[in-house]
This record gives C-alpha cells, structure tokens and sequence, in this order.
C-alpha cells in the first residue's frame, strides 16, 4: 500500500491520508441528502436516488484513488443536478427517463474527449474570467434554489419575486441557516451535514405543536415523518434510462449543455485544489489530470446507469488535502464510507427541504469564493463574466448563462480589437452555442 500510493513520496502516511479521507467524507456528505431532495422534484423516488448517489459517490471515488491516484471525491454534481431537474426536465417537459439516457450519452461522449485529450484543449479554449463566472453564477443559481425551497423567496406578480411570510417555518428556516453558517465559521468539518441535523429537529413541533408547513410540505401540515431507520436498498433506479428515446435532435443541445457544465468544474477542480496543494507536475499542470477526467467522464456514465445526475469531482476535498492527504487512499477511504448509508434511507428521508436549504446557500457561498478571481477593472473581462454569473440564476439555467457569457466575450473582444484573446476552439464553441439557441 505504501508504494503504490507513494505515501513517503508524497510526504504523507495511512494514519494521515485515513483522517484526510473521513475529513473529505464529511465536508461532501450532504449531497446525500441534498442530491435526491432536488432529483425526486422531478418524480424520481427520494430512497432510489439516495441509494444511486451513495453507490456513484463510492464507485467513483474509488476508482479516483485507485486509477488516477489523487485525493479527490467524486460524487453527482452540484449544480448539474439543478440543471437536470429544473432545466431539462421540467423546464423542457422531458422525461426523468429521457434525461438520465442524456446523462449516459454525454458520459460517453466525456469519456471519448478524455481519452483522447480533447477536453483538455476545450478547456485551455475557455478564458479563466468565464470559468470562474460560470462557477459563481451556479453559486448564485444553488443559493437562491435554496431560499425558494425553504419558502423564504416566493413568486411575486409585482416584483417577480419577493420575501414569503415569516411564519414558523420561516423562522426555523433562519434558525437553521445561522447555526449552519456559526459552524462553518468555527470551520467544523462536518457543519453543513450537522446543520442539516439540527435543523430538522428544530422542525419536528411544526404541525404538531405550532404552525403548518402544508404549503412547503406537498398538503401535509408537518415537515417531519419519521418512518424508521434502516431498510433495504431501493434500487428501482437502476438501468431505468431511455437510452435510445434520448437520442433525439432536441436533445444534443442538452447534452452539450452536461458536457460544458461537467467539464467547466472539473477543471476548474483540479485546478484550483492543485494550485492550493502544490500537486502539479512536472509541466506545472494539475497532477494525473488526463487520469483524473477519465474518472470524472466515467463517473457521468454510470450516473445515467444508476440513476441518478452527472457525478463530478468535489472542490470540498480541498477540506482533506488540507489536513494532509495528498494521495488516492483518501478518496478510497472517503468512497467507502459513503456505502453505509444505503441502508439508512428512513432515516435521512425524514429531513425536509428547509433543513438542506441553509447547506445549499452555504454551497453557493462556497462557489461563488471565485469572484475575487476576475479583474472588475478590466471591462472587457468583467461584462461577460458578469453577464453569464447574472444570467444563470435570472434564467433558472446555467445554459443561458454559459451560452450568453461565451457569447458576449467573443463579440466584445472581436469588436474593440483584443483578437489575441479569442483561441480558435473558442469561436467553435461558440457556433455550438448559436446552434443550440436555434434548436
């Protein structure tokens, strides 16, 4: 184990890279809980996602520890889960089915692009200004998901939207994102899943003592149902796909659209955790990246297999490279801790969605940190960055968003004269985008 994990090389050891791995575990655990609350919106069942994000979270990170070595988790993806629920299958009133078979086929055209190093050359394409916009805009699109599920923001005819009435499940609501917020400032590893916790007890008497939660809560005037503990996995998701009905022509713009979001943060994950840890090679480039987008592409296929949205690599691991792991036994060790929870599915049903809503505001907080990387002062960097973080939670679409963001950069450059700044595989990407306006 020492040598092939190259632990004295590396400067770490199993005790070092156990505690990076359940440290890691931790800061990721409340995609969890927090993957199917999104997914089942679009009719998927709660217990059959749980159980196809633990078993894609385990299978990837593993095999990211095993094959491309590096300590970094793999788990369904922030933000292209929100893609997939409100923008492919309700926005554009497709199956769950259709989408997963979306999922497969652009996991198989991520792997193609891997293996052959065309993702690396799309993402070299990709102004670094963009690809830390299309980071904060899915921070900012994340967050505000949060506060309408937890039915603080609601429609309003006047202003769009507006503050919903400060009632009991308001106040728990706020409750819950303070603790929340109080334990991430204490930088307690753990303190999104422990918030999601502590806010589910706090709305236990909801319905029951005081209040009534029937209008967040699907008609049931309480938030929590408890049902039991453990319970068999439920595997219903499995091979359920449309393979061939999502191999339709209105469908290869979304799977350009699963493509562009997985592959943005990716690479903007290996990036930034290789900048932060120092793991580069000897090009200065991040560590066993071609091994590292293998995985990630291989993650997005059995994703559509099991069951659930793109799997994607995880900045959170940040959390365990910086206790000290620094190779693939950690994310071994954070995969396998995830397969316990296939059996404790009553369990973590009974949280309601005002207990994940202060971790998804506290997610985008963590996502939109890349903000500070754009030059505000340079105009023809900061309207394009600004318009594509804008436009994805204005829309509801990190599409929108990416599509106008591209779109602007490439005009505004063309037109004042910085034509140095326009790669070629850019302007390529940018047709795409035209011709996914027009489809």
């Amino acid at each position: 184990m020492k040598d092939f994990f190259e632990l004295k090389k590396n400067n770490t050891s199993i005790k070092t890279e156990l505690i990076a791995g359940i440290t890691s575990f931790l800061a990721t655990m409340y995609i969890i809980i927090v993957n199917p609350t999104i997914l089942s919106k679009t009719g998927m069942p709660f217990t059959a996602v749980l159980t196809a994000t633990v078993l894609v979270s385990a299978f990837s990170s593993i095999m990211m520890g095993l094959y491309a070595r590096n300590p970094i988790v793999v788990a369904p993806g922030m933000g292209i889960n929100t893609f997939f629920t409100f923008t492919v299958v309700i926005g554009m009133n497709e199956t769950w089915q259709t989408a997963l078979g979306a999922v497969f086929w652009s996991g198989v055209i991520f792997l193609l692009l891997s293996v052959f190093n065309i993702r690396i050359l799309i993402a070299k394409a990709i102004p670094l200004p963009l690809k830390e916009a299309i980071a904060v805009g899915i921070g900012f699109f994340i967050a505000l998901n949060g506060f309408t599920e937890s039915g603080f923001i609601v429609s309003n005819k006047d202003t769009l939207i507006g503050i919903g009435p400060i009632n009991e499940t308001a106040l728990t609501f706020l409750a819950g994102l303070i603790i929340t917020s109080v334990l991430v400032v204490k930088k307690i590893k753990s303190a999104l899943i422990m918030g999601i916790f502590i806010t589910t007890v706090l709305a236990i008497p909801i319905g029951r003592i005081y209040g009534n939660a029937a209008s967040i809560s699907s008609g049931n005037s309480t938030l929590v149902t408890f049902n039991g503990i453990f319970s068999k996995p439920d595997f219903s998701l499995l091979f359920s796909l449309d393979i061939f009905g999502s191999l339709k022509l209105s469908l290869i713009p979304t799977m350009f659209s699963f493509l562009f979001v997985d592959l943005f943060d990716s690479i903007s994950t290996f990036i930034g955790l290789a900048e932060a840890s120092g793991m580069k090679d000897k090009n200065g480039e991040p560590r066993n990246m071609k091994q590292s987008l293998i995985v990630d592409s291989f993650s997005t296929l059995i994703s559509g297999l099991l069951g659930t949205s793109s799997g994607s690599s995880y900045i959170e691991s940040a959390t365990g490279i910086s206790v000290g792991g620094r190779t693939g036994l950690t994310a071994i060790v954070s995969g396998l801790l995830f397969l316990p929870f296939m059996f404790l599915s009553p369990l973590l049903s009974i949280i309601p969605t005002i207990a994940t809503a202060p971790a998804l505001i506290i997610v985008g907080v963590f996502m939109i940190t890349p903000i500070l990387n754009i030059n505000w002062k340079k105009f023809d960097d900061a309207i394009p960055a600004f318009i594509c973080i804008l436009m994805i939670p204005m829309t509801f679409s990190i599409t929108q968003g990416i599509i106008w963001g591209f779109l602007t950069w490439t005009l505004i450059k063309l037109i004042s004269g910085n034509f140095k700044e326009i790669h070629p595989m850019l302007i390529i990407i940018d047709i795409l985008m035209i011709l996914e306006l027009i489809l």
